[in-house]
């Protein structure tokens, strides 16, 4: 698989360096750490699996929470402990002594793991699939320009191949879909029975409300003194 890879698109992914190198060389001051600083957002998919479950604290947005925490988890699964293990490509800059000294120039930390597909692009492209199927579409779409940012970032810092984005693009995407399946079918099984206590603790339970009726209790028990 690593054959393949390597002499399919060896052209492609060279083509790709070799412009991101030019681009290095001519705005790297400037470019090198935005691109460091939008791949440390990336980390782990971290930020993601923090704002879905910032979301599950809503009613509103508990839906997306859900599908958006599905979503990274279940393309977590797939790249690092499926695909990444069975195909096991290297990094570019462990393969190649031209993308070793591209890696150099650009001051990149050396990342462990294997390279295909991108863990990173997995990530965020799972979790603005959720944004994007269950959110307004007028606005939703926006969210991929991250995507490119992150996709872009990725290869101009030379950890990944852009096959191993494009590949990262596609896992997240079905992730993404996937999890707003699963979403859906257990929404569906918690309307069915919105009396039960547990049903309408997930439907229903608000952080907000939570804290309003917090504020009510403490106000009462406020007024009670002051009556007394």
């Amino acid at each position: 698989m690593i054959e393949f890879l390597n002499t399919t698109f060896s052209a492609f992914d060279g083509g790709i360096f070799n412009a991101m190198h030019r681009l290095a060389e001519s705005a790297g001051s400037v470019l090198t750490s935005f691109f460091k600083i939008i791949t440390l957002i990336g980390e782990k998919g971290l930020i993601f699996f923090a704002i879905a479950v910032v979301l599950m604290l809503f009613a509103k947005t508990r839906k997306l929470g859900i599908c958006m925490f599905g979503a990274v988890a279940c393309g977590a699964i797939l790249t690092n402990l499926v695909l990444k293990d069975i195909i096991a490509r290297p990094r570019p800059f462990e393969s190649s002594v031209e993308f070793s000294e591209f890696w150099q120039f650009v001051g990149s930390p050396a990342e462990d793991g294997y390279s295909f597909p991108s863990g990173h692009m997995t990530a965020i492209m799972a979790a603005m699939t959720t944004i994007f199927i269950v959110c307004n579409k007028k606005w939703s779409w926006v969210g991929f320009i991250g995507v490119f940012l992150m996709g872009v970032s990725r290869i101009y810092l030379i950890a990944h191949y852009a096959t191993d984005v494009i590949a990262g693009i596609i896992v997240g995407a079905v992730a993404g879909v996937i999890a707003f399946l699963i979403t859906k079918l257990i929404y569906k099984l918690l309307e069915t029975h919105p009396e039960k206590k547990f049903c309408d603790f997930c439907l229903n339970f608000d952080v907000v409300k939570l804290f309003k009726k917090d504020k009510k209790i403490q106000s009462a028990e406020e007024d009670n003194e002051n009556k007394e």
